[in-house]
């Protein structure tokens, strides 16, 4: 037996991945951790809830959403310290939409 994931799942883990950047471009700097933390964590349900929603199976299965919601929160969140994080990309994702002080001068 072969295991295969449906091209559903394989985008709900892609989403995961980039949620940390998405929370922080909807955030700022001065945003505590905790609250990041909880915003990561609803994205991360909306994302395995509609994950399981848009599987072409046979019925809504509330257990694999539950997993796909933890699965798509780990994956957030070693994508944020490995891969974000000490890339640049997550301090990036907080400095759009923030004023420069140099294009004043």
């Amino acid at each position: 037996m072969q295991p295969t994931l449906d091209t559903a799942y394989w985008l709900g883990l892609a989403i995961g991945v980039v949620l940390p950047v998405l929370v922080g471009l909807v955030t700022t700097r001065v945003t505590s951790p905790g609250t990041k933390a909880v915003l990561l964590l609803f994205l991360a349900a909306l994302n395995g809830f509609l994950v399981e929603l848009a599987n072409p199976g046979d019925d809504y299965q509330v257990g694999s959403a539950v997993i796909l919601w933890a699965v798509s929160f780990g994956t957030g969140i070693l994508a944020h310290f490995g891969l974000w994080k000490p890339t640049g990309v997550s301090a990036r994702a907080q400095d759009v939409g923030t004023k420069s002080t140099a294009a004043a001068d």
